[in-house]
């Protein structure tokens, strides 16, 4: 069926889940994660999950366990930690949260922001030099988009071309690239007084992240928030970006 699981994504992903040795046999994992995938590019609730991926409070479950257990975010960091720092590219993007997800008390504690459109969220991301997520972070949609610089850039390595666009143009950024030996390649605003080298040319490539923000958003649970947790929605996009490496590294000879 649409959305499951390869035979090579899976073999990829298999080593990375958690091991039960004892106790009830579990529900396959595979055929659960064929489940929350199938969720994640649906945009459907949990309710309409069809029956040939198992119980729906089994897939939703495990979802919710394995993030709390941090099962996401290992299997994100591993697949990340051989992405080429050549270049690294920093930019946001505003998601619509849902009336369904927007029905939480103090909702300004779970990343949503209201806002001329009403309520929002921003996605904060870091991609490699091929586009390829590294860091992920989520705001509230008001937020500034550097408000997170000082996190995700954290890592930078020496001699990487850090790129963004001109509302990350700020002497604090630059210098947090310089001291990790990083250049920051960023356009300069209007009102900057003192000049600052900027090549245009090789700006060009920024266009990768706006290219992976185009195919996470392809899975309509990351398009739009329905999801009144920002964990368990910081959790989805973090899937998009999981099922993104496995057909990149599929796909590599």
């Amino acid at each position: 069926m649409r959305y499951e699981l390869s035979d090579y994504e899976w073999t990829a992903i298999k080593p990375m889940l958690p091991d039960k040795p004892r106790g009830v046999r579990r529900v396959n994992d595979r055929r659960v994660l064929n489940g929350i995938f199938w969720v994640l590019r649906s945009g459907a609730p949990w309710r309409d999950l069809p029956e040939n991926y198992g119980p729906r409070t089994t897939c939703y479950n495990r979802f919710v366990r394995w993030r709390r257990a941090g099962v996401w975010d290992h299997i994100m960091d591993a697949l990340a930690a051989g992405h080429d720092a050549a270049v690294q590219m920093i930019d946001t993007s505003i998601v619509r949260v849902h009336q369904h997800g927007a029905c939480i008390a103090d909702n300004n504690q779970e990343d949503m922001g209201r806002s001329r459109g009403g309520l929002t969220s921003k996605i904060h991301a870091v991609v490699d030099t091929n586009g390829l997520p590294v860091h992920l972070a989520l705001t509230p949609g008001e937020a500034h988009d550097n408000r997170l610089c000082s996190v995700l850039l954290s890592a930078l390595l020496p001699k990487t071309m850090l790129l963004a666009d001109r509302g990350y143009d700020a002497d604090w950024i630059r210098e947090l690239a310089r001291q990790q030996g990083a250049w920051a390649n960023i356009p300069p605003k209007r009102n900057r007084k003192d000049p600052i080298c900027f090549s245009a040319y090789l700006y060009r490539a920024r266009n990768l992240i706006e290219r992976f923000f185009n195919k996470i958003k392809q899975c309509r649970r990351v398009a739009t928030r329905y999801d009144k947790l920002a964990a368990n929605y910081l959790a989805f996009v973090k899937l998009a970006s999981i099922r993104i490496w496995l057909r990149a590294n599929e796909s590599t000879p």
